[in-house]
């Protein structure tokens, strides 16, 4: 029997369903789950309060996390495979994952053993991507599948409708747009995965280093996101900097520069993004060949294609 470990961060409550989806097929095909949940000290507020939710920017963006309750584990535990579950804040993996990656422990589960990416979030995953594959590799870890989930309402609803799932708690319709999140036929959906590597698992093919997920549609890149995030993630950094410098997460005297920081956000979105969009539509010949090439970076190690759907399904 193979013994696969789930560690998953999720606040709303949206990762868990698919993680509990996704091992499902496992834990009937007689695999062995431990799942563990990251549960950061002190915990993170949901839903957040305003200044709370943009408080953590600056942390999450420079990689500095409060620490995680350790996990609750036997001395020496081991393995065939990890799942990571993790959800992005601020073009970021989320801190409790960023720092479960830091640790001592993390390092020492993750050290030569194949691990499975599976991150939800609204759409911009691309940028967290990138620094998720740096603190695997860091970690000692073999990054072999990546999947992706996200919420496919259209991106100008999406600018609405998350922020006001994450302060308030409520993902229902709201003035005409759709509900919040990954809908429910996605969810039901993540079982092809948990198929998919039941079936791998069996063959050993955890073993070899090699992607087990391709042809299920694990991931779809959105071409004009993929400029959009390297954009944004540049501006973080700045602001991150900037903010941190004005003191430690929780004072106040670092108040002003993240209200400046949200008039900024509030500002980029309704002039900066529209505008962006335009220009890239516009600059699209010029622009295809080295869009087309960061699609097909970003679509590794699993990718779009969707040939084998219908046996997994």
């Amino acid at each position: 029997m193979k013994n696969v470990l789930v560690v998953s961060y999720s606040q709303s409550g949206q990762l868990a369903d698919i993680v509990a989806a996704l091992t499902r097929p496992l834990l009937e095909a007689g695999t062995g789950i431990r799942h563990e949940v990251l549960r950061p000290v002190p915990a993170f507020p949901f839903p957040w309060p305003f200044l709370a939710f943009f408080d953590v920017f600056p942390e999450s963006v420079r990689l500095d996390p409060r620490p995680n309750q350790p996990l609750m584990l036997a001395s020496g535990a081991e393995f065939d495979l990890v799942i990571l579950a993790w959800p992005v804040w601020f073009l970021s993996p989320a801190q409790p994952v960023t720092a479960f990656l830091q640790s001592a422990e993390g390092k020492r589960l993750l050290a030569g053993k194949p691990v499975v990416s599976v991150v939800v979030c609204r759409n911009m995953w691309l940028a967290a991507f990138d620094t998720l594959k740096t603190l695997v590799a860091e970690a000692g870890g073999r990054l072999v599948d990546h999947v992706a989930f996200t919420d496919r309402s259209p991106s100008l609803a999406t600018f609405i409708t998350t922020p006001r799932w994450m302060l308030t708690g409520r993902r229902d319709r709201f003035l005409g747009l759709p509900p919040a999140g990954v809908d429910a036929r996605q969810i039901a959906g993540a079982a092809r995965f948990g198929n998919a590597l039941a079936d791998a698992l069996a063959r050993g093919e955890e073993k070899h280093g090699r992607p087990m997920l391709g042809g299920l549609r694990a991931v779809t890149v959105t071409p004009h996101l993929v400029l959009s995030e390297r954009a944004g993630r540049r501006a973080f950094r700045v602001w991150s900097r900037l903010i941190h410098c004005c003191g430690r997460a929780g004072q106040w005297r670092r108040m002003p520069a993240l209200m400046l920081f949200v008039l900024y956000l509030v500002a980029m979105i309704l002039t900066v993004v529209p505008l962006n969009l335009i220009l890239q539509r516009l600059a699209a010949p010029l622009l295809a060949r080295r869009i087309a090439a960061l699609v097909r970076h970003y679509e590794q190690p699993s990718g779009a294609g969707d040939a084998r759907m219908i046996a997994h399904e």
